[in-house]
C-alpha cells in the first residue's frame, strides 16, 4: 500500500500572489522580480492576480509580507532581496534576520512565504544569481504557487 502524497504542483491559475522586493541592491532585485514574475506567468497566475510591493530593504521584506499575509488577499508572498557581504558582518546579522522572519510570518499566519533573497559573498555572485539561467527569482515564484497549492490541498483534508 502506499502512503497519501500531498504535492502542490505549479499550477497557478486561480491563486494571488503577491511579492515583495527590496530596492536596496536594485540592480540586482529587478532581475529577480523579472525572473519572478515570468515564472508566475509560466504557472499560469494571471498579471492581474499579482500585486507587487516593493520595500527600502531587504530588513523590511519581513514586515511587508506580514501585512499581506494578514490582509487575507494572497495565496502566498514571494519575498525578493539582495544581501551582498562587505567589509564588517552586518550582512549576516540582516540575513538571519530575515530568514527567521520570514519563517515566523509563514508558519504564525499560515500564507506561505518564499525567500528568494540572496546572500553572497560579493556583487559578482549576486548579479550572476538575478540574471539569465542562475536567476533565482523564479525558484522563489515557483514555489510559492507549489506551495500555496499544497497548503489549499491540506486544508482540504
Amino acid at each position: 500500500m502506499q502512503p497519501a502524497r500531498l504535492e502542490g504542483g505549479t499550477d497557478g491559475r486561480g491563486l494571488r500572489i503577491a511579492i515583495v522586493v527590496a530596492r536596496f541592491n536594485q540592480h540586482v532585485t529587478d532581475g529577480l522580480l523579472d525572473g519572478a514574475l515570468e515564472a508566475l506567468a509560466e504557472c499560469g497566475v494571471p498579471e492581474s492576480s499579482v500585486t507587487v510591493a516593493g520595500v527600502p530593504g531587504s530588513f523590511e521584506l519581513t514586515t511587508a509580507a506580514a501585512a499581506l499575509a494578514r490582509s487575507g488577499d494572497y495565496d502566498a508572498i514571494v519575498c525578493l532581496g539582495a544581501i551582498i557581504k562587505h567589509e564588517t558582518r552586518h550582512d549576516e546579522f540582516i540575513a538571519v534576520a530575515v530568514a527567521n522572519g520570514l519563517t515566523r510570518v509563514a508558519v504564525e499566519i499560515g500564507v506561505p512565504v518564499t525567500f528568494g533573497v540572496l546572500t553572497t559573498e560579493n556583487e559578482a555572485q549576486a548579479i550572476a544569481r538575478s540574471s539569465g539561467y542562475g536567476n533565482r527569482g523564479p525558484d522563489a515564484a515557483r514555489g510559492a504557487v507549489e506551495m500555496a497549492n499544497l497548503v489549499r490541498l491540506a486544508g482540504r483534508r
